[in-house]
């Protein structure tokens, strides 16, 4: 097991946790990046499949326990990103409806 592999995995997994709750906090998908979180799944997948193949340890769950933390700030960013959806179309509607009464 290398150290630095250790602590790299736990400098990357003690963020998730701070994602989240401001995720859950701000019920926004506001500066959130699909094609970023993808990324970061793909590549934790990568790596628990060269742990799997070639070099299986401890280290193997802290790759899985941040493939966890990035998929639940994943699905609240599809969940919120919906919600911002239907926030700004209920927001132009009431405009519309502001402007037609005047």
């Amino acid at each position: 097991m290398s150290i630095f592999e250790a602590l790299m995995m736990l400098g990357f997994g003690l963020a998730w946790p701070f994602n989240i709750s401001r995720s859950l906090h701000t019920k926004t998908a506001a500066g959130k990046s699909f094609l970023f979180m993808i990324t970061i799944e793909l590549a934790y997948i990568c790596g628990m499949i060269h742990k799997i193949l070639y070099n299986f340890d401890l280290v193997f769950w802290l790759y899985v326990l941040n493939f966890v933390m990035v998929l639940i700030d994943l699905v609240l960013m599809i969940r919120y990103t919906k919600l911002d959806w239907f926030r700004k179309q209920h927001a132009q509607l009431r405009e519309a409806r502001r402007k037609a009464r005047q």
